[in-house]
């Protein structure tokens, strides 16, 4: 264009276009570039404030977000329970390198340090009855019974860490489970961390099936044509063995007298007796081939297998034999 010269657009009064455009036009691309540029960049990793992580350790993706999930990497020991650890950004990008990690922790954002516990939940009254219950039935009851405990005292809620653990006696009484007693026991998680150590004081019932009268037994009634029948009882509440017996056994009988309802005991039941004080029995006599039989007194009652003392009336001498049946007795020599 010569000197004097104007466009077309000039002539016509609108402006010049092509500075504006251009000037758009690297505006969008630089836009362009630095988006791509940025797009480039690596996530940022954000550093939570807090964390709760179980006895199996902490791991880097308790305690770090970012756009890609980051693997679980065990970066350290769990605290223990009930204490907190302390761990800034740097810290963890040293544990996280430790651990062999080929993650950049540099381009950081969020928390600038990251605190660290256990998780814990409230052990329940019913759950802690139930796992004592469960403890004492297993270690010390056994197949003596079905076993029953209740509180003897409001239970107090007890912290205890949100994984697997269990419960061991620490202190029973001498005696084991009773109908009243206190037990000291403690808490330990899988890892066999000890967490801490409680006492209960707990009511307890044994139930089993038990012989007992339906009507009133008598001394020396048969036990075979005795009333009798299973009943669920608290065994706890009886001081004395209870009697463990075949029902339809000929061989044994009422040792005294028990009432209606009443449990039998060991001492309710004995032999049953087949020879009688001042009884005329036969006494065998026996020594190789030879045997000899006579008449004797017995001076003492005898069940089946029992060892009495006898008379022979024509020498007055005393003797000893086996109950045999109702009529004879083997004498010893």
């Amino acid at each position: 264009m010569k000197p004097g010269q104007t466009t077309t657009a000039a002539r016509e009064g609108r402006p010049a276009l092509l500075p504006a455009a251009c000037a758009l036009a690297l505006c969008l691309c630089g836009a362009g570039l630095a988006g791509r540029l940025g797009a480039q960049e690596p996530p940022a990793f954000q550093l939570r404030p807090a964390a709760q992580v179980d006895g199996e350790g902490i791991f880097l993706n308790q305690l770090v977000q970012s756009e890609t999930p980051l693997p679980a990497l065990r970066i350290g020991d769990a605290p223990v329970f009930g204490k907190t650890v302390v761990l800034n950004r740097g810290r963890v990008a040293e544990l996280a390198r430790a651990a062999r990690s080929d993650l950049d922790l540099t381009n950081w954002a969020g928390a600038g340090a990251v605190r660290i516990s256990r998780r814990s939940r409230i052990l329940t009254e019913q759950e802690g009855v139930q796992l004592l219950t469960g403890l004492l039935q297993q270690h010390y009851v056994r197949d003596k019974g079905e076993l029953e405990l209740r509180l003897a005292h409001p239970w107090t809620a007890i912290e205890v860490p949100d994984e697997p653990f269990t419960l061991t006696v620490l202190d029973l009484p001498t005696v084991g489970v009773t109908s009243s007693f206190i037990l000291r026991f403690q808490l330990q998680t899988a890892r066999g961390e000890q967490v801490g150590s409680w006492q209960a004081a707990l009511q307890a019932r044994v139930w089993s099936e038990v012989w007992v009268a339906r009507s009133a037994l008598q001394r020396g009634e048969s036990l075979r044509r005795a009333d009798i029948a299973r009943e669920r009882r608290d065994i706890l509440a009886l001081h004395e063995p209870l009697a463990e017996f075949d029902p339809e056994n000929p061989g044994l009988e009422i040792a005294a007298p028990v009432g209606v309802s009443a449990p039998l005991l060991a001492r309710s039941l004995k032999p049953r007796t087949l020879i009688h004080r001042g009884q005329t029995v036969v006494a065998r006599l026996e020594e190789g081939t030879l045997a000899i039989t006579l008449k004797a007194e017995a001076m003492e009652d005898g069940a089946p297998g029992q060892i009495i003392r006898l008379r022979n009336p024509l020498s007055r001498r005393d003797l000893r034999g086996k109950v045999i049946d109702a009529q004879s007795i083997l004498v010893e020599l």
